[in-house]
């Protein structure tokens, strides 16, 4: 079985990530996605945070219809700081028996100047098959809804670095390019906008229910 990784915070997850995810399996041939919510990430403070347990059931609710989808909670439970590292060895291990190939590693465009400062990233970039997506930046959003690098990782990132240029071993998927994030989403909550449609149903539902985001 071709298996790929899709991780991130994912604070929430949205319909983007979802049709990211489609777009590897029918574009590059994986029969599984895997979406990983990260417990703390390495690179970045987020922005209006909820718990790692909400964020995680949100990735649950979004994925469960479709059985090429799957939640995998290892990060969190593993707790701590989230080195994409571990987790593709942890993945390596759980899905030996049925993994075809090396596990593919999805991430977005906005992360390649600072993929250099990542843990055992030389290593990484031969133990899994990078899969590089178009994701868009997020500009004019309020700074208390952005996530901010902390770290070396808000310092001094390879300049000028694009797909087709990624200096690392990589494939490119060609996915809708989708002008929705996370932050948006979280600040349109926030400030009582319109984003009933940029998320699953059953999220929209969930965030409601509990309140998240709101201020």
């Amino acid at each position: 079985m071709k298996i790929a990784m899709l991780g991130g915070s994912f604070n929430p997850i949205h319909i983007g990530h979802l049709i990211l995810a489609d777009s590897v399996c029918r574009n590059l041939g994986y029969e599984k996605i895997l979406f990983v919510p990260t417990a703390c990430p390495p690179h970045k403070e987020l922005s209006c945070a909820v718990s790692a347990e909400d964020r995680l059931e949100m990735v649950r609710l979004s994925v469960m219809d479709d059985p090429r989808f799957e939640a995998e909670s290892c990060e969190i439970d593993r707790g701590g700081i989230s080195y994409t590292w571990d987790t593709i060895c942890y993945l390596e291990e759980k899905y030996k028996s049925v993994l075809t190939g090396k596990i593919g590693l999805v991430f977005g465009e906005d992360l390649l100047p600072y993929y250099d400062k990542w843990d055992h990233a030389s290593e990484l970039a031969q133990k899994a098959d990078l899969i590089l997506a178009c994701r868009p930046q997020d500009t004019g959003l309020k700074a208390e809804y952005q996530n901010s690098p902390v770290g070396e990782y808000g310092k001094s990132p390879m300049k000028g670095v694009t797909r087709e240029n990624f200096p690392y071993p990589h494939k490119i998927v060609q996915n809708p390019k989708m002008e929705i994030s996370s932050s948006e989403i979280r600040q349109e909550v926030g400030e009582g906008g319109a984003w009933r449609y940029l998320v699953e149903k059953r999220v929209f539902d969930y965030i409601k229910q509990r309140n998240l985001y709101a201020k």
